[in-house]
């Protein structure tokens, strides 16, 4: 635990609430800056949330000097690919733009560590279809690419400043907090897992398999699903090294292991006990067969040890929430 605050941007979003939970279970001071247009007041459980924008630099200012802010931890962004693709300067504005913006306050305020939100996106499709930390960056889409241009931005900062960062590359998160405090709340999810589960509770008519002829074990597309406690618990081990004096680092999140979306439906409707009506489409334009992080790295330098790997269990807990969610709605 250290005296100092830790600032959480985008923190009443979907993973950085799960952080935010976990900092504050840590004992940790924590502070949230989150606009709201994607996240939820109510799932920030510890420390005072600040409504506004990351790229407000006198707001920022403010609060780095006021909280005695000295981490930031960056979730704050847009993630939904299609939309990237349909409105790239959207993308580009918010991820990009606006991380520059929060980066330039931070260097001005002598902020010492930043742990950022990247994602396995960077990748695009590698031919092996196993992403390392060393596989050639080669973005697909505008989401992709706006992460990747925030990853360089902390890479040249850090070289000529006192920040020194983390940056995690997720893969498939899936899951909720399995006490059911908070979960996935985002409207029009595109995420595998949070739709089939929408759709057990009746929030939607069908499932769609996007691709059924891949050269994969059943034909559908094979990834590496991390519950989203663990990938929180990444980001505290992240805190950690940095405060050990770690060298700044870019490092896969994921269980090194994947599913298939055939695997993962079989899984809901198992936890469910019904079948789900699921519909085959076509393949959609640059959906890898396969992605699957190599995924040591994190383990030896962080020390990370995840603790939710079981298919049944990130199931469960969406489950869960995805009911409690229509129960607040219905009840």
């Amino acid at each position: 635990m250290s005296q100092h605050g830790i600032l959480v941007t985008g923190g009443a979003g979907y993973i950085g609430s799960h952080v935010v939970r976990q900092l504050g279970e840590a004992g940790e001071r924590v502070v949230t800056l989150d606009n709201l247009s994607r996240g939820f007041a109510k799932a920030v459980t510890h420390g005072p949330l600040i409504v506004g924008d990351t790229a407000d630099q006198a707001l920022v200012t403010k609060i780095l000097k006021e909280h005695d802010i000295d981490t930031v931890m960056h979730f704050a962004a847009y993630t939904i690919v299609p939309e990237s693709v349909a409105q790239p300067l959207k993308y580009y504005e918010n991820n990009t733009a606006n991380t520059r913006a929060l980066l330039e306050s931070c260097v001005a305020s002598q902020i010492k560590q930043f742990v950022f939100s990247s994602t396995a996106a960077v990748y695009g499709t590698p031919d092996s279809g196993i992403a390392s930390e060393q596989t050639p960056t080669n973005p697909i889409n505008p989401y992709g690419t706006s992460k990747l241009m925030s990853e360089w931005m902390l890479r040249d900062i850090s070289l000529v400043t006192p920040l020194r960062h983390v940056a995690l590359r997720y893969f498939n998160v899936a899951g909720s907090d399995p006490q059911g405090r908070i979960g996935q709340r985002t409207p029009g999810a595109t995420l595998l897992t949070k739709v089939a589960v929408e759709h057990v509770v009746g929030k939607r008519p069908h499932i769609s398999i996007f691709g059924s002829d891949y050269d994969t074990k059943d034909g559908t597309g094979v990834r590496d699903y991390i519950h989203v406690e663990d990938l929180a618990s990444a980001h505290l081990a992240a805190l950690r090294y940095l405060r050990r004096g770690g060298r700044s680092t870019t490092l896969n999140c994921g269980y090194g292991h994947g599913y298939s979306v055939r695997e993962v439906l079989a899984a809901v409707a198992r936890a469910s006990g019904h079948a789900l009506k699921v519909i085959e489409e076509p393949r959609r334009a640059g959906d890898p067969a396969m992605l699957i992080a190599q995924a040591q790295r994190i383990r030896q330098e962080l020390g990370w040890k995840p603790q939710y790997d079981q298919l049944d269990m990130i199931v469960a807990d969406a489950l869960r929430w995805e009911r409690q969610l229509l129960a607040e709605t219905t009840g």
